[in-house]
């Protein structure tokens, strides 16, 4: 028999990750091999033991799905990777394939369409759930757009965990300190903080500083 094609599936809630779990178990050339129920849990198995893909949520504890994906994409950028999620938000949407994602799926489709997922990935292709096509049509169109004014993103690209990372870089905190506060790699910093650079199209961190505090991100004053 063939090598099946290893899964691990990252959900905290256990009742879904077995429903999803048994659904793959319905196909014999698929073999569910790691269960997570954080981020930080997933990265350490697929750490000791890569494997062909990985299925994952959005919200997780210590580590989210999304900050989960970049950086097994970082390390291992074989690894194909869906998310399974509830969120129907073009934001999610447009952040899950800015990470690397693969397929981006919904979890009251999975019944349905996750083979088609995994098949249409697993051939090299990616895969969107049909009923979130309207939002792909406006992430295509809005990355088409020529940018206006400054000619930066506007500020609501930016997803929370950036908006407090501009903060944090205002205020002087250092890549590490900002990891050492939300449990992420210095690694994930860096990749967020270049994320913020490009969505505003700066080049350098004064701008970034200057932008914070025209926001109101942070109390920095400049004395």
């Amino acid at each position: 028999m063939p090598n099946r094609y290893r899964i691990v599936l990252a959900d905290d809630h256990q009742m879904f990750r077995r429903g999803v779990k048994r659904i793959i178990q319905e196909n014999a050339e698929l073999e569910v091999v790691g269960e997570a129920s954080d981020g930080l849990q997933l990265l350490e198995i697929v750490k000791q033991s890569p494997p062909d893909m990985v299925i994952v949520d959005v919200s997780m504890p210590n580590l989210r799905g999304l900050e989960a994906t970049r950086e097994i994409k970082m390390t291992y950028p074989e690894i194909r990777i869906i998310i399974l999620t509830m969120h129907k938000d073009r934001e999610y949407l447009y952040h899950a394939l800015s990470a690397g994602a693969e397929g981006y799926l919904l979890k009251e489709d999975a019944d349905v369409e996750l083979f088609a997922a995994i098949k249409t990935i697993r051939q090299g292709g990616s895969y969107i759930s049909p009923l979130l096509a309207p939002q792909l049509t406006d992430i295509f169109l809005e990355r088409q757009r020529p940018r206006e004014g400054e000619g930066k993103f506007p500020s609501e690209v930016l997803t929370t965990r950036e908006r407090e990372i501009i903060k944090l870089i205002a205020e002087g905190k250092s890549s590490k300190e900002i990891a050492d506060l939300f449990f992420i790699s210095s690694r994930t910093v860096q990749h967020h903080r270049a994320n913020i650079m490009r969505k505003l199209n700066f080049k350098k961190t004064a701008d970034l500083v200057k932008y914070a505090i025209q926001k109101g991100y942070t109390s920095t004053d400049g004395n």
